[in-house]
């Protein structure tokens, strides 16, 4: 859901008592919950053969050819080529379906004339593909990414993900407060995991994981993709959190940006070094975390994979929807995901034994499949109370049939492709679906 920062006409280093103040202040926008978005990435496939690499310079040809195209939704480019089409904030769930479908028709007619085609998986299948962008933002990012192994680099190159973005809620306590919707986020994001786990390959072979893409954001580390310890403050939780975290890099209009080690922005703040940091800083620091759900004003859900065929990604959107701004839906996945704090042991998401369980193992794990259903069910009931039309309605029902009443999810479908195939290597899949022998 695109959206606007503060700034200031001039630069001024900041206290740790005003990035406090500043991060509570921006972070979390009370209010009735009544806007939401959607922000879709997707690979960049060959359309004929998504095996064979896409050149740098096709990439690009194709990137200028979708500029051209008029569009609501934000579009965007991600390190490895991936596209994202970001909605505007919509008044309500068929709003926000409506303009991102017809912006996708748009990019898939344009791309297709250059024997393209979006491609929706969480994590590439064949190859961490090389790095499109080179701008200072991805050349400081890689370089800090880069000191704790390989994840990093698959996840900026050769991830893809739906993320569903929520108003924070009211101030007042209650199924629509902030308080709450914070909490569910964190304990329903393994259960989006695990239903929409759509990521099993990678360099071509099963990776032991249902959403490899979560696999990536784990092995990335707490710093900079963990999430803050959950207590009954989310606004000085995160303030927290962001002061605490390590800072990526140190911007610099004349030259190369430095990536410091082990400097987090409170010791930045302490000890101006290598310069005092300023409100600039703080809010290009909090763009550089990684949480599965980030508060920007509303909350960003960025836990769920990109979703196979041209409108999978209507049902995170329609189910996570239902399951946050329905207060009698809201209240039953309450009460459905209690429970599963437990096997958190206390500890933030991602880093902890539920959503490591989620992303490897999915809708095989009892509970998680219980709970889904539970939810599903609650959603289906909630969505006509929303105004979802009825392609809406029936998507989510198809879904549940096929996925969380049988304990799948796609990444099982994927693998199925690959036990039928000889030599143990995955078959391309084309844009509507159909499997294609290697």
């Amino acid at each position: 859901m695109s959206d606007a920062s503060d700034g200031c006409a001039q630069p001024r280093t900041v206290t740790e008592a005003e990035v406090d103040a500043l991060v509570r202040g921006i972070c979390f926008k009370t209010g009735p919950p009544r806007r939401l978005g959607v922000e879709v990435e997707w690979l960049v496939h060959d359309l004929r053969d998504p095996r064979l690499p896409v050149s740098p310079e096709r990439l690009a040809a194709a990137h200028a050819a979708v500029r051209t195209v008029p569009l609501r939704s934000a579009l965007t480019v991600e390190p490895g080529g991936q596209l994202e089409l970001s909605s505007p904030p919509a008044a309500s769930l068929m709003e926000c379906v409506g303009t991102v479908a017809a912006d996708l028709d748009a990019v898939r007619a344009v791309l297709r004339r250059d024997g393209l085609v979006l491609a929706g998986l969480g994590h590439d299948p064949w190859r961490t593909p090389p790095r499109f962008l080179r701008e200072p933002r991805y050349d400081a990012m890689e370089d800090c990414l880069d000191r704790g192994g390989p994840a990093g680099r698959a996840m900026m190159r050769a991830s893809a993900s739906v993320q569903v973005c929520l108003d924070a809620g009211y101030e007042e306590p209650g199924p629509l407060g902030h308080v709450r919707r914070w909490w569910l986020a964190h304990r329903l994001g393994p259960v989006l995991v695990a239903v929409f786990a759509n990521s099993p390959f990678a360099d071509g072979r099963p990776t032991g994981w249902l959403s490899t893409r979560q696999l990536r954001w784990e092995q990335i580390g707490t710093g900079r993709a963990g999430g803050p310890a959950l207590d009954t403050d989310p606004r000085a939780a995160w303030a927290r959190h962001v002061l605490d975290s390590p800072v990526m890099c140190v911007r610099d209009d004349g030259g190369p940006w430095q990536v410091p080690r082990d400097l987090t922005f409170r010791e930045w703040i302490r000890t101006s070094a290598p310069r005092p940091p300023t409100r600039e800083d703080l809010d290009y620091h909090a763009t550089t975390l990684f949480p599965p759900v980030r508060p920007r004003g509303h909350l960003e859900l960025r836990m769920i994979d990109a979703q196979p065929g041209d409108d999978g990604w209507i049902v995170p959107l329609a189910v996570t929807t239902a399951l946050f701004d329905d207060p009698e839906a809201t209240e039953t996945a309450y009460r459905a995901v209690k429970p599963l704090a437990e096997r958190t042991h206390g500890l933030p998401a991602p880093h902890n034994a539920l959503w490591r369980d989620a992303a490897r193992v999915g809708l095989a794990d009892p509970e998680l499949r219980e709970v889904a259903a539970c939810c599903f069910a609650a959603a289906l009931r909630a969505l006509p109370r929303l105004g979802a039309g009825r392609e809406v309605v029936d998507a989510v029902e198809a879904y549940r049939d096929r996925y969380v009443a049988r304990g799948r999810c796609p990444a099982d479908d994927l693998l199925e492709t690959l036990r039928a195939t000889a030599g143990g290597r995955p078959r391309h899949h084309s844009p509507h679906g159909k499997d294609t022998p290697s």
